[in-house]
């Protein structure tokens, strides 16, 4: 079993930056990759970007390429989304996930979750 929890949310103005931070326990193999995600109560829920636990080899979703960049602790066991050039469509609650096997886009294939947290962009 793998937990997952996500910190650092809040409120920026457009423009601004912010950092999303989450922290793991329990067993993080090397096969595993992290990614985020994110929701807003419209949406499904939408990659973001993930990053490969052993090697560090990321993927970004063409939205915020550019603009954020994810990265991993393997000591600390955290992983964390930089995010630039905030935007009011960056405004969403923001999710860490784990995939077991492999780099994916697609929510279903992750099988551990943490709770989300708020972001928001707005002047």
């Amino acid at each position: 079993q793998v937990q997952l929890v996500e910190s650092g949310g809040g409120m920026v103005e457009p423009g601004g930056s912010l950092r999303v931070s989450c922290a793991a326990s329990g067993r993080i193999e090397d096969s595993f990759h992290m990614a985020w995600f994110r929701q807003t109560p419209t949406n499904d829920r939408e990659f973001v970007a993930a990053i490969a636990w052993r090697v560090g080899y990321t993927d970004y979703a063409d939205a915020v390429k550019g603009r954020f960049t994810i990265s991993r602790d393997k000591d600390k066991k955290t992983v964390d989304l930089l995010m630039n050039s905030l935007k009011p469509e960056d405004t969403a609650v923001y999710y860490c996930a784990v995939n077991r096997i492999g780099l994916a886009r697609i929510a279903t294939e992750y099988s551990y979750w943490g709770q989300g947290i708020q972001v928001t962009v707005s002047s």
